[in-house]
């Protein structure tokens, strides 16, 4: 299978298991999909040969939860052998996984945990990524997350974390507006500070999700739950990133996923946001 190609200003959505006989059976109009990595690990399961059949008719990205690449552990070299023969196979266009960690002494955890932005955190971080992209033969996109707690006195901002990690090792950055928005309200920080900063000609993909907003004893908490529409102020901050960076959007759908046709709204509204930006870019 030759390598998928995902076109700049083009909009995907996250491939789900309620969705794969619609999108197999009536092949609707959506430039790309993305797929969770270790959902089709086994080469016998249902999903892996959905996904062969889809393969055919869609460019495909693949998005992973489950290298660990921010703890203290070595890599799973059985995980890394399940990715590559995934990767040989389907030949996706884009490769990411996250700025976290969800594994220690060999014990997984179900949730992408923040690690210390400190100058010996970012060469463990580059040490990993440089081994799996040699294993891989392929570049790595990484995310940045969301973090409901913070650590005391970090060395650096997450920007200038992930802005020397690229510089680095070569890698790719994943942008995840929503992340950011949730982040910057959780903790009071300025979400300007963090567009201005990111280096905009490594993003080579966009994230767009919603989010959930609980509340506490301190007061409302957004979580980043992919379980709804995007919110206005992402698509805000999406207006922003359209003025810096053709990379490709994804719009994320993984709890309480509604009917296709829902994603596909969300998609072509960031298709109109982008072509309303060209057009005024080539008005001024």
């Amino acid at each position: 299978m030759n390598q998928s190609k995902i076109n700049a200003n083009s909009t995907g959505i996250g491939l789900r298991a309620p969705h794969f006989n619609v999108v197999l059976n009536e092949k609707p109009r959506l430039d790309w999909l993305e797929i969770h990595s270790e959902n089709y690990f086994e080469t016998g399961s249902a999903a892996r040969h959905f996904l062969r059949e889809i393969a055919v008719h869609y460019p495909l990205s693949f998005h992973g939860i489950g290298l660990s690449l921010g703890s203290s552990d070595d890599l799973s070299l059985s995980h890394l052998r399940q990715l590559k023969s995934l990767i040989d196979e389907f030949q996706p266009a884009l490769i990411s996984e996250h700025l976290s960690w969800s594994a220690i002494d060999g014990q997984y955890f179900n949730d992408l945990l923040p690690i210390p932005y400190t100058e010996e955190s970012l060469s463990r971080f580059c040490e990993k990524v440089d081994r799996v992209q040699s294993y891989l033969g392929r570049t790595l996109l990484i995310e940045n997350p969301t973090a409901y707690v913070q650590f005391k006195n970090p060395e650096m901002a997450e920007w200038d974390f992930l802005n020397a990690l690229q510089a680095r090792t070569g890698c790719d950055l994943l942008l995840d507006l929503n992340n950011i928005y949730v982040n910057s309200f959780n903790h009071q920080s300025d979400v300007q500070n963090y567009l201005d900063g990111i280096h905009w000609p490594a993003v080579k993909e966009i994230h767009l999700a919603g989010f959930t907003c609980n509340q506490s004893s301190e007061g409302e908490i957004l979580i980043d739950t992919h379980g709804s529409r995007v919110s206005d102020p992402v698509w805000a901050l999406y207006r922003q990133a359209c003025e810096l960076t053709d990379a490709p959007t994804l719009i994320e759908w993984d709890t309480d996923i509604p009917e296709l046709s829902v994603l596909q709204e969300e998609a072509q509204k960031a298709a109109s946001i982008r072509a309303e930006n060209k057009a005024a870019v080539q008005c001024a």
